[in-house]
């Protein structure tokens, strides 16, 4: 008896891992009969005739005219096409049942869910952001007990994040949220996550969140953010051939949000004798006297964008 066991491949397209051993042995000898299968795997003839029932209905194999029956394997590359096929529209169906079931929870709860627990919570925010599919929006400011808002982030989905002044500490928090192209404001209202905005997650305690669904109230938490959005000073400005430097424009960024020389100074990991300094150069610049006037200079000519 021959033990005919390799790797599964198949398993991800609902292919048990008997249905392809038996499979790859009609790969190996096609026009196989029972008989001939059963020799090549060791297997009783019932459990042969069970797995090539399974193999006819997902389309692995085609049972030739004539006596005694033999079996002929499909071509894997259009075989795994098909099952990859009927994988989707599994999905989609599932995805479409699963919006039948919130309509029905929301027509019978009200428009949120309250999640308790440290870890459902963390849990539910890795969750969200693995589900979405276009945008990802984000409210972030300390205190961080349980989990940053943006502790992940899921691939090929666009995030907009305003940090509040308090959650860049350090330089190296200021060069990790620089690299996200996000915005900076000084006192963010609350935290919170929206997802491709439909769904937002507002945390209101160390270990409970409110999850909110499709209803004015999120409309209105919509809006607020883009409010906020607007008024935020991005942390990456755009570089140009103008009078500024990345550096300048970057700097005027952070006065512009209205920190002072010692907060920039920190910020940037920098003396604030050299903040003051570059200041100047700016202010020079721009033909400006004041760093108000600078940042309406700056601001009108897309220094700041």
């Amino acid at each position: 008896m021959h033990n005919y066991r390799p790797a599964p491949v198949l398993e991800a397209l609902g292919v048990c891992s008997e249905d392809e051993q038996l499979y790859r042995a009609l790969l190996a000898r096609p026009e196989s009969t029972t008989t001939d299968l059963a020799n090549d795997t060791g297997w009783p003839a019932t459990r042969i005739a069970r797995h090539l029932r399974s193999l006819l209905s997902l389309g692995l194999a085609s049972r030739m005219p004539g006596r005694p029956a033999r079996y002929f394997p499909a071509v894997p590359e259009a075989a795994v096409e098909l099952l990859a096929l009927r994988k989707q529209a599994a999905i989609v169906e599932a995805r479409v049942g699963a919006s039948v079931l919130t309509a029905e929870f929301r027509a019978r709860h009200d428009a949120f869910t309250v999640i308790r627990g440290a870890e459902a919570v963390a849990q539910r925010f890795y969750q969200a952001q693995q589900c979405a599919q276009d945008e990802v929006l984000v409210l972030d400011r300390p205190p961080y007990v349980v989990v940053p808002v943006e502790a992940r982030r899921a691939h090929g989905i666009t995030y907009r994040t305003i940090f509040d002044m308090d959650s860049l500490s350090s330089p190296t928090d200021l060069l990790a949220a620089r690299s996200t192209g996000c915005r900076m404001l000084r006192d963010v209202p609350l935290k919170m996550l929206v997802v491709d905005r439909r769904m937002a997650l507002l945390p209101t305690s160390h270990d409970v969140i409110v999850e909110l669904g499709p209803s004015s109230l999120l409309d209105g938490l919509l809006r607020l953010f883009d409010l906020l959005w607007h008024q935020g000073s991005p942390l990456s400005p755009t570089p140009s051939d103008g009078p500024l430097s990345f550096e300048d424009q970057q700097l005027l960024s952070l006065a512009a949000a209205g920190l002072t020389d010692q907060a920039i100074a920190r910020r940037l990991g920098v003396a604030q004798r050299t903040v003051e300094r570059r200041m100047q150069r700016i202010l020079r610049a721009l033909d400006a006297t004041t760093r108000f006037q600078a940042g309406l200079r700056a601001g009108q000519r897309g220094l700041l964008v």
